[in-house]
């Protein structure tokens, strides 16, 4: 998926990667800690279809929304966006940024460690 996704519309993949195919109702009943209403959760449901990020099916009156993208695809564009926008597109500088700042726990720094042993063999 070559388009970025808003905050507001992860949120609404997040709901969708939970659980698919799903109507608008259940979507924004998920979401009612936003305090959004139907509408908005159907033009955020209607941006996402036309970016390629969800797929519709009809169901009578109504329409299911099923999630068209793995969330690891989309997370990846965002990160490699992330990357690119803040640290030139490498990657060190970012885990750098993070050691410094103690954005790293005992546990992230111990999987770091594992992911390099296994890059290297």
């Amino acid at each position: 998926m070559a388009e970025r996704i808003s905050e507001a519309e992860w949120q609404v993949m997040e709901v969708l990667w939970a659980q698919s195919p799903r109507t608008a109702q259940e979507v924004a009943g998920e979401l009612g800690a936003t305090g959004w209403t139907l509408a908005t959760v159907k033009t955020l449901l209607s941006r996402l279809a036309a970016k390629g990020a969800l797929s519709t099916a009809e169901d009578g009156r109504r329409y299911l929304y099923s999630a068209a993208v793995p969330r690891g695809e989309v997370a990846a564009g965002e990160s490699r966006r992330l990357v690119d926008r803040l640290f030139g597109g490498r990657p060190a500088p970012l885990v750098a940024h993070l050691a410094e700042h103690g954005e790293l726990s005992a546990a992230d720094i111990a999987e770091l460690e594992a992911l390099i042993r296994e890059l290297k063999s």
